[in-house]
């Protein structure tokens, strides 16, 4: 994965609907505005995007990638893949199956079904759901979307980055990520390489990174807390962990305390209502986890919007 990738994934969704993908504002503030103190803070509003999420780049740069079965599409997704599947295929115009484990929310199950897929819940966690999609892609031939690990996904995410430096009109110093699978860290990774700061963020209760450098390689790890509904994967996506091991030098923990606080203050302060994961990069420089030199421009992904908006209030 590089950014010749990168630049073909962008030039094939713009070939193939254009029109479906939305840039996203990107916002300059002073770190102060944030609570922060110092540095040039980029917010990339990417919880705007179609599907309510970044997933949307990835998903239709895979549909686009490959011929369509009469069966369809199929993902196994908490939610956010299985959205950005559903109205890709909508637009389309073909069949979309989502198997979600029972950690999503209803509020996600809700959005599929209004997009038009067959919803199957299913499962504890996503693993036991993406088992059961494996099992389901068997019988039907459908077109098997993963929600983090191919190369077309990873491909697409990695548009955001590309938007990111255009949008900016330079390279930012750092980008700080939350990572689940690794999807987004895989395509951000990939396009800034070496030339800007990629921090990994995870909660304290889904550490597939984290858990992944201290044994050397992927491994499975216990996945809960306030973000597992988005960042539940059980293990971090080979593609990702190759590239992050070549780009990725920090990988940050963050407490379920400290993400609530974060997601709770941008709807509060700035009224952007965002789940969970959206707020890891807030998090960090809130509660100094990283710490930001004065001068650094520092660009925080707000990656999704799907949640319950209740728990805002």
């Amino acid at each position: 994965m590089n950014r010749f990738e990168i630049e073909s994934a962008s030039a094939r969704i713009d070939a193939g609907l254009g029109s479906f993908i939305r840039q996203t504002p990107l916002w300059k503030l002073p770190g102060g505005v944030l609570g922060v103190n110092g540095a040039e803070v980029w917010l990339k509003l990417e919880h705007l995007q179609v599907g309510g999420s970044f997933k949307a780049r990835g998903m239709l740069n895979r549909l686009l990638a490959h011929p369509m079965p009469a069966s369809g599409v199929i993902v196994a997704s908490g939610g956010n893949a299985g959205i950005a599947t559903a109205a890709a295929a909508r637009a389309l115009g073909v069949a979309c199956e989502v198997f979600v484990p029972e950690v999503s929310p209803e509020a996600k199950r809700a959005r599929l079904r209004d997009l038009g897929a067959r919803v199957v819940v299913t499962g504890a966690s996503y693993a036991e759901a993406f088992a059961a999609c494996l099992a389901r892609q068997r019988e039907t031939g459908a077109l098997l979307t993963h929600a983090y690990d191919q190369p077309e996904v990873v491909a697409g995410a990695g548009t955001l980055a590309r938007e990111i430096e255009a949008q900016g009109r330079a390279v930012p110093d750092t980008v700080l990520v939350s990572v689940g699978g690794g999807g987004l860290i895989g395509g951000i990774a990939a396009w800034f390489e070496q030339r800007a700061r990629v921090v990994a963020l995870e909660p304290e209760g889904a550490p597939t990174l984290y858990r992944a450098r201290e044994a050397g390689h992927p491994v499975d790890v216990t996945v809960g807390g306030i973000a597992a509904d988005s960042l539940g994967a059980r293990r971090i996506g080979d593609i990702a962990w190759g590239l992050t091991q070549q780009h990725v030098k920090d990988a940050l923990l963050l407490s379920d305390d400290a993400i609530g606080a974060a997601q709770h203050w941008l709807w509060k302060e700035m009224k952007l209502a965002v789940e969970p994961a959206a707020a890891l990069g807030l998090a960090a420089l809130q509660t100094g986890a990283y710490r930001a030199r004065a001068d650094e421009k520092v660009v925080l992904i707000l990656c999704g919007a799907n949640m319950d908006p209740s728990r805002l209030a």
